[in-house]
């Protein structure tokens, strides 16, 4: 006998649901039928969990967040050299491939945030956080004397989710020439310049 999920497994389960569905849809063409069918359940089902769909979309960008602002976090606080920690922050912030979930949902709220006040919102609350995270690492290492910094650490911080943002984009738009490793060592050679260090870790 299968024992019944509880309420907040099944919320996940509709999160990753939904997800799945604007990948295959599109942020603007998806429907509660199409979460529904996902997941498996009946759209009365998703419903129960989910009354406002545009909550439960919110809730799988959340999804993405984590991925790339806390779990970065997680990620580089057990390092402590300036050069490592921003190599890896670098590395931890492109796609694994073309078909990366998070940042092709990434791709479809980004396309939507022109005409959808609060995925707009949401993105640029995730750009700015990101942007915190590499000045953090930025201005330490300048402390330290393990960088020469070109410019200010805000410029250079925001030029680096930038390039994320940009090379992530060619990936999954299946650039015949970059791919992750080839983005990361794009982005590096700019940051090698910018930060006057050689970030060969």
């Amino acid at each position: 006998m299968t024992a019944r999920k509880s309420r907040s497994d099944r919320r996940i389960d509709l999160i990753e649901a939904a997800r799945r569905a604007i990948v295959r849809h599109g942020i603007d063409g998806v429907h509660l039928a199409h979460v529904a069918e996902e997941a498996g359940l009946t759209s009365g089902a998703v419903l129960y969990h989910y009354p406002d769909l545009s909550e439960l979309l919110v809730e799988a960008h959340h999804a993405s967040v984590e991925r790339f602002y806390e779990h970065r976090m997680r990620q580089i606080s057990t390092i402590s050299d300036p050069a490592r920690k921003l190599v890896t922050t670098i590395r931890s912030g492109l796609p694994t491939g073309p078909l990366d979930p998070d940042v092709r949902l990434l791709n479809e709220l980004g396309g939507a945030a022109g005409r959808n006040r609060i995925y707009g919102l949401l993105l640029t609350t995730l750009f700015d956080r990101q942007v915190s995270m590499y000045q953090a690492i930025l201005d330490t290492g300048q402390a330290l004397g393990v960088f020469d910094l070109t410019t200010e650490s805000l410029t250079i911080s925001r030029n680096l989710v930038a390039l994320e943002d940009a090379y992530g984009y060619r990936i999954t738009a299946r650039h015949p020439l970059i791919g992750p490793e080839e983005a990361a060592e794009l982005i590096l050679d700019y940051a090698r310049t910018a930060t006057g260090c050689d970030l060969s870790h």
